[in-house]
């Protein structure tokens, strides 16, 4: 039977968003195959949290827990950190000093797709769409006028290392842009400014399933809010429809070009990117390499749109890490 360590946790304000997702993978996978361990990463401690609640410090050096004497190491790592420091290459490169699989893409792959101006920037020159931006870095002069000039109005202040919508903010007029800025930098010293795309929104999951790239059905987002923010994302403001209701032609350009920026960037295991039609043409807005896996969340609908069980999309992950630590000569 193989151990497999779940981290949940993390260090950013998604915290609580990962607990729930770690939580629904240790329910789901299968007891006779794997014996799981839950493991909540935050900055104060690591430890191991079993059914009782009872708290085992984790031991950094080797990523170890022991428990009456007994130590125990882990066969493989299901990365269930939303944000830092599960989605931007921390724990990735963690583990691959210590050689221990885990389920996520590689470090440099998790740092790059977390920043979202620089996954933009590498995307472009491959014929990857994506709206006007303009960046700010904390302690930049803010000059308005330059902003609006190059993105317009209305348009979007994000974050640019977060998820979940924290610190993402819409603006409709010049004298709300200042107050969008500070909300942004609460979550992070970068931000990104983008103009507003009017337009179909979707969420596309690419994934590594049984040793093959899967597009999954593609989900349309309505909002009831003014864009899809954390309220729409988890507190029911939505309506997430799977298979959204597109053209053949707006289906067939989406997948095409979900499926080239993950093979473009060489992710691995799951992947969900966001795209806005404009004009016809699928515009990137960010991919996520550590999506929600709560039972409400979009690949999970996804998945079992397809016919693949949250068990089956969970163990694929974590046979997928293994085999690529292990090949079978």
């Amino acid at each position: 039977m193989k151990n497999i360590a779940i981290i949940m946790g993390g260090y950013s304000s998604e915290y609580k968003i990962s607990l729930t997702s770690g939580n629904v993978v240790y329910e789901t996978l299968d007891k006779l195959k794997y014996k799981a361990y839950r493991i909540h990463i935050f900055k104060t401690k690591w430890v191991y949290v079993n059914d009782k609640n009872e708290e085992f410090s984790v031991d950094k050096n080797d990523f170890s827990i022991t428990i009456n004497g007994f130590k125990t190491t882990f066969h493989c790592v299901f990365n269930a950190i939303h944000g830092s420091p599960g989605e931007d290459g921390v724990m990735q490169a963690y583990f691959d000093l210590l050689n221990i699989p885990h389920t996520s893409c590689d470090m440099y792959q998790a740092s790059l797709t977390f920043n979202k101006r620089d996954c933009l920037s590498v995307l472009k020159p491959y014929g990857i769409k994506t709206a006007k931006s303009f960046h700010i870095n904390l302690g930049d002069t803010i000059n308005e006028e330059t902003i609006i000039k190059q993105v317009g109005l209305p348009c979007f202040v994000k974050a640019n290392k977060a998820g979940s919508s924290f610190g993402v903010s819409k603006v409709h007029k010049q004298a709300d842009l200042q107050n969008a800025i500070n909300v942004a930098f609460k979550e992070d010293d970068e931000i990104i400014v983008e103009s507003f795309l009017d337009g179909l929104e979707v969420s596309v999951g690419v994934i590594t399933y049984n040793g093959e790239i899967k597009v999954l059905p593609i989900t349309e987002i309505v909002s009831e809010n003014d864009f899809f923010d954390y309220e729409a994302k988890y507190l029911g403001k939505s309506q997430e429809i799977t298979p959204a209701r597109l053209t053949k032609t707006q289906e067939d350009l989406v997948i095409k070009a979900a499926k080239k920026i993950y093979t473009v960037l060489k992710i691995k295991g799951y992947s969900r990117s966001e795209f806005i039609f404009k004009d016809g043409k699928p515009h990137f807005l960010e991919i996520n390499t550590i999506p929600g896996l709560t039972r409400a969340s979009i690949l999970p609908q996804q998945a079992a749109a397809a016919g693949i069980s949250l068990a089956n999309l969970f163990e694929s992950a974590i046979e997928a890490s293994l085999n690529i630590a292990n090949p079978i000569n």
